[in-house]
């Protein structure tokens, strides 16, 4: 076969999504603060990356209302913003909705028990206060009902949008109101079981909507606030 003529891409690409993946994840386990400033060289040094992948990685993250941006004077984490947090939970919610209404007419039994499974460790770590297993273990068993849907444009708004959401989410596993979520998670598994379309988008929905009452705290939270200096 011919050989194309740009080379290194896949080089390229898997450096920049390590890059993104790795600050994002620091800015949603709270590593990195809502105002805190970014630079570059830190960034570098820290990813062990060139300044290429970094600089694509905070545009990416800017786009996803992580990172905000003023060319010239500095780069820093997004405050906590109410808006953005609520237009991002408005449309996952919908999205989640959408991938049960999708993918519930061809749900395997594989996949149920997949779910069961991803919930009884989602319910262990919320015992053990681990509030990075319970995120893991909750985009589990979410996971399943979204990568059943086969819809690749759910998939990508989540991936959007989901993290925005994440480092509220954190707060809500590490306390007691994250319990409800594991009856509300087999209240999916079973309506899923029964094959009731209606039912299990509703309460998908449900569960999503638990993270109202934090956003409404948000809005009185100084944090979300934050400028830079």
């Amino acid at each position: 076969m011919p050989v194309p003529q740009s080379r290194g891409l896949v080089t390229r690409s898997l450096l920049r999504e390590d890059a993104y993946r790795a600050i994002r994840d620091a800015i949603v386990d709270g590593t990195l603060a809502p105002g805190e400033r970014l630079n570059d060289s830190d960034l570098v040094e820290w990813l062990g990356v060139s300044r290429t992948p970094v600089r694509e990685a905070l545009a990416r993250l800017e786009q996803a209302g992580l990172v905000q941006t003023k060319p010239g004077r500095y780069t820093i984490v997004s405050p906590l913003d109410v808006r953005a947090v609520r237009n991002a939970h408005s449309v996952t919610a919908a999205m989640h909705e959408l991938a049960v209404r999708e993918a519930l007419p061809n749900l395997s039994t594989a996949e149920l028990e997949a779910m069961g499974k991803a919930n009884t460790r989602f319910a262990d770590a919320l015992r053990r206060n681990d509030a990075d297993a319970a995120t893991t273990a909750d985009d589990d068993f979410h996971g399943v009902l979204v990568t059943a849907s086969a819809n690749y444009a759910i998939r990508d708004v989540l991936e959007r949008y989901t993290p925005v959401l994440r480092r509220l989410e954190r707060l809500r596993f590490s306390s007691l109101s994250g319990r409800a979520s594991v009856a509300q998670h087999n209240q999916i598994i079973t309506l899923c079981k029964a094959g009731d379309v209606e039912g299990a988008a509703a309460a998908t929905r449900a569960n999503w909507e638990t993270l109202a009452s934090l956003i409404d705290n948000l809005a009185d939270d100084d944090t979300a606030t934050v400028s830079p200096t």
